[in-house]
C-alpha cells in the first residue's frame, strides 16, 4: 500500500511534533511505502529510508493560498506517486480526492467559544475573520474526507457536534525513551539558568505564545503564590518570549509582557525562548510543577512529556486535560488565578507531589506512537479495501 502523507501545513508546534514522532514509526512498517510532503524548512530534520520518501513541497504560509495550491497540486502528486490513500495532516482536506482520504483534525480553536470571546475582548478582528474562514474550510473538510481522525475522545465529541459527522479517535502517542534519549550538552546560558534555582518553587509552561494557552491567568496567579509561599521564591519558566517577533502565528505577545510588568513579577518570570525538542526533557527535570492553563486543546503533548519526567501536573479543568491526565493532575477553573494558585500550592506539598508524580509516570506509559501509527495504517487499509470493493 502506498500512502501519501501531506504534512506540508506543519511549520511549528504540534504539527512538527507529530511528524517528528510519526515518521520514525512509519519507517518500521516495511509492509507499506509512504511519501511524506514537507515544507523545505523541515527537510533537514528527517531522513529517508527504504519505505519512506520525503518530498519537498513549497506551499504558501498564507492559509487561503495554501488551500488553493493544495487543491490544484495534490491530485497530480497523488497520481505521480501512485498513492492508494491520502492522509491529510493539516486540518484541511482535499476536495474530490482521487483516492480515499483520512483527515487528521487537531485544531480546537474552530469549535472554541472561549477563543472567539477572547478575540473579541482583545478586539483582534483580523484574527476573528481569519479563524472564521479557516473554520469554515476545516468544517467542510470533515464532510469531504472519507474519515476524520481526532487525537482525543473529547475533541472528537466536539467535532461530531460541530459537523454532525462520525469522528474516529486515535490518541496521539508518546515514546519516553526516545524523548529522553539525547544527552548532548546544553548551552552554558541555559545551564546557568536551569541550575541556578536557589530553592525556588519552579513552575514550567511549554508553549510558544498564543492566546488560547491562557498565559495571562498563570501570570495573575504569581503574586498570589508569592504571598502564599513567602519567603520561598516562585519562578515561572516559559519556553517562549513575550515578543510577537519571537513567536509563530499572528498573536500579539506585548500585552502579556505589559501584564508581567503591571503585576510586578518581572523577577519571577523566566523567558527561555524556544528550546530544541531533544533538550526539552532537561527543562522539565529542572522544574517542580508543570502548569497548563489552556482553555482550548485537542490533545496537549507537553502534559504527557511532563508526566513522563515525573512532574506533578496542574491543569485547567477542560475535558481534554482530564482525559489525558486523569488522576495525575490537579484541576482549576480555567480563568481563576486564585484556584490555580491553590492547586499549585497543593501540588508542591511533599505528599501530593509524590502522589501526582507517581500517577503521572504510570499514565504516560499508556500513550504509544507505535499504537497510533498501527491504528492509522489499519484505518487506511480498511478505506483502500472498501474503495476497491466499490469499483
Amino acid at each position: 500500500m502506498n500512502i501519501f502523507l501531506n504534512g506540508a501545513a506543519a511549520s511549528a508546534g504540534g504539527g512538527v511534533t507529530y511528524l517528528r514522532n510519526v515518521i520514525p514509526q512509519l519507517k518500521q512498517r516495511l509492509d507499506i511505502h509512504v511519501t511524506v510532503a514537507l515544507q523545505p524548512i523541515l527537510r533537514s530534520e528527517f531522513q529517508e529510508s527504504a519505505n519512506v520518501s520525503l518530498l519537498d513541497v513549497r506551499f504558501s504560509s498564507n492559509a487561503a493560498f495554501r488551500f488553493w495550491q493544495e487543491q490544484r497540486r495534490l491530485p497530480r502528486l497523488l497520481r505521480q506517486h501512485n498513492a492508494h490513500v491520502l492522509i491529510s495532516a493539516g486540518n484541511i482536506a482535499l476536495h474530490n480526492s482521487p483516492v480515499p482520504q483520512v483527515l487528521l483534525s487537531r485544531n480546537a480553536l474552530y469549535t472554541s467559544t472561549d477563543f472567539y470571546r477572547d478575540l473579541y475582548k482583545r478586539r483582534d478582528y483580523r484574527l476573528i475573520l481569519d479563524t472564521w474562514v479557516k473554520g469554515l474550510l476545516a468544517q467542510q473538510s470533515i464532510h469531504w474526507a472519507d474519515c476524520t481522525v481526532a487525537p482525543s475522545r473529547s475533541f472528537a465529541n466536539d467535532l461530531a457536534a460541530w459537523t454532525s459527522e462520525e469522528i474516529t479517535t486515535i490518541p496521539h502517542g508518546f515514546d519516553a525513551e526516545e524523548f529522553q534519549r539525547d544527552n548532548t550538552p546544553l548551552s552554558l546560558h541555559l545551564q546557568n539558568i536551569l541550575e541556578n534555582k536557589n530553592r525556588a518553587l519552579r513552575l514550567l509552561f511549554v508553549s510558544h505564545y498564543n492566546y488560547y494557552r491562557n498565559f495571562e491567568t498563570l501570570s495573575r496567579a504569581v503574586p498570589i503564590l508569592r504571598e502564599r509561599l513567602s519567603p520561598r521564591k516562585v519562578e515561572v519558566v516559559f519556553t517562549c518570549r513575550f515578543s510577537s517577533d519571537h513567536n509563530p502565528g499572528n498573536y500579539h505577545a506585548e500585552s502579556a509582557a505589559r501584564l508581567v510588568r503591571e503585576l510586578g513579577i518581572v523577577e519571577n518570570v523566566i523567558e527561555l525562548g524556544p528550546i530544541p525538542y531533544f533538550h526539552l526533557h532537561r527543562v522539565y527535570r529542572a522544574c517542580d510543577v508543570y502548569v497548563s492553563p489552556a482553555y482550548a486543546e485537542s490533545f496537549a503533548h507537553p502534559l504527557v512529556e511532563a508526566m513522563s519526567c515525573g512532574l506533578p501536573i496542574v491543569a485547567s479543568d477542560i475535558a481534554v486535560h482530564r482525559e489525558i491526565c486523569g488522576d495525575a493532575a490537579l484541576y482549576f477553573a480555567r480563568f481563576s488565578p486564585h484556584e490555580l494558585a491553590d492547586a499549585i500550592v497543593r501540588a508542591s506539598e511533599d505528599t501530593e507531589h509524590e502522589c501526582l508524580s507517581k500517577a503521572g509516570l504510570e499514565k504516560s506509559t499508556t500513550y504509544s506512537w507505535k499504537s497510533h501509527v498501527d491504528q492509522l495504517i489499519e484505518l487506511a487499509q480498511h478505506l483502500v479495501t472498501k474503495d476497491k470493493s466499490l469499483r
